[in-house]
């Protein structure tokens, strides 16, 4: 009984925030469509004679000092590449601002603010206006009204939207990451009013995707080739090293592979440089496992090669996997969190690990080395002055023979 009143809790619930209406604005739109995120909905009327459109999108502020967005992306459904107005409270005078602006990837990362640019794309007008208040404040509704010449014969367009809490400046600075900010995009079909609308994905995506990633590619392959490093150095160890090595190498591919397919699932094609490191570390991951079916026999005349390959992919594999884990965390947001400084810590351990490991090892080496040196020149002498016992014997025998005579 809770379950079913839950639910139709929920539909009733959805049902009133969902209502829109095209003649609920101050000039009358033919067709109107409520967004699944952020409260937002999108009226319009197009005009098929000029290929235009009028629109008027109504957006929620969620600070008095953020920003609300929204925009249009000739080329595909992402943030990258999008031609959006963004409105927000002038920093000087408090009334309500629109600019235009041209987002790439490089937003996403906040490498630089985020300036006004004039765009590419044939807005006729565009206008914005707060409802049913005078200033900018939490939970204020804007309304953005604008003109768009389409390409002939287009009848589809890619909404982008969203909003953030904070403008530096005259430079909005990034929106929140929730699954729901991170899904408002949709394509809408402008004659028939339908919409392929981006999924919501479960809150538990990103940090599933990040925390398995970081720990199997960015902790486990690290632990992985230390075992084989160090572990063979071990008085008898024998091939248990090899053993120790191929397992935790093998668990952090296996449970890897589910973390990369976490990150295609939520196809965020914009983090380019993320996207492409983590194709990488799955590639040369699952070349590493491949080639432990087609390890030559130790007196192959092949095992040399063989060995320089594996040795070659596993230390990049490593190098990669600990660089994708931080510009992880920087696409994330958690570039000064308590996660990284843990992950930072964790590394630290496992460096000074490997330099104690490395100097023992040298010491072993040097070791063995001195004792082989002075065993040979033992040997030497006894090679140079081989009749020394022999006279001892010999010594003998003249005194036993000289009694005899």
């Amino acid at each position: 009984m809770l379950l079913v009143f839950l639910l139709l809790a929920s539909s009733t619930a959805a049902s009133a925030s969902g209502h829109c209406s095209p003649g609920a604005t101050t000039k009358a739109y033919v067709k109107c469509l409520t967004l699944p995120t952020q409260d937002a909905s999108i009226a319009w009327t197009y005009h098929p004679h000029n290929a235009s459109v009028d629109l008027s999108f109504t957006g929620t502020f969620i600070s008095p000092s953020g920003w609300v967005a929204f925009g249009i992306n000739p080329e595909s459904l992402s943030m990258s590449g999008t031609r959006a107005l963004i409105s927000f409270a002038d920093p000087t005078s408090a009334s309500l601002l629109v600019l235009p602006f041209l987002l790439d990837s490089s937003v996403k990362l906040q490498r630089s603010p985020l300036l006004s640019h004039s765009l590419d794309i044939p807005f006729l007008s565009s206008s914005a206006s707060l409802l049913h208040s005078a200033s900018v404040r939490t939970t204020a509704v804007i309304r953005f009204s604008a003109s768009l010449r389409l390409s002939p014969n287009r009848t589809r367009i890619n909404l982008i939207w969203n909003r953030g809490l904070y403008v530096q400046g005259y430079s909005p600075t990034i929106h929140p990451t929730t699954p729901g900010d991170l899904a408002s995009r949709a394509t809408i079909d402008l004659l028939s009013s339908s919409a392929d609308i981006s999924s919501t994905l479960p809150t538990w995506f990103r940090p599933a995707h990040g925390s398995i990633n970081a720990i199997t590619w960015g902790f486990f392959i690290p632990a992985g080739a230390m075992a084989a490093r160090y572990l063979r150095q071990w008085p008898g160890m024998g091939p248990a090293w090899f053993y120790v090595h191929a397992a935790v190498q093998m668990t952090a591919v296996v449970i890897g592979a589910v973390g990369f397919g976490l990150g295609v699932a939520m196809g965020n094609g914009v983090y380019t440089l993320h996207k492409g490191l983590g194709i990488a570390v799955m590639t040369a991951g699952g070349l590493q496992a491949a080639a432990m079916f087609f390890r030559p026999a130790a007196t192959h005349r092949c095992r040399k090669y063989w060995k320089s390959y594996h040795h070659l992919v596993g230390y990049g594999l490593v190098v990669i996997g600990v660089v994708n884990v931080f510009q992880g965390m920087e696409v994330m947001g958690l570039g000064r969190s308590y996660a990284k400084l843990v992950y930072c810590l964790a590394l630290a351990t496992m460096a000074g690990a490997c330099v104690a490991l490395e100097v023992n090892g040298w010491v072993i080496f040097c070791r063995k080395a001195e004792e082989e040196k002075v065993r040979r020149e033992e040997g030497g002498e006894r090679r140079r002055f081989p009749g020394d016992g022999c006279d001892a014997r010999g010594g003998g025998s003249m005194a036993k023979g000289s009694r005899v005579v």
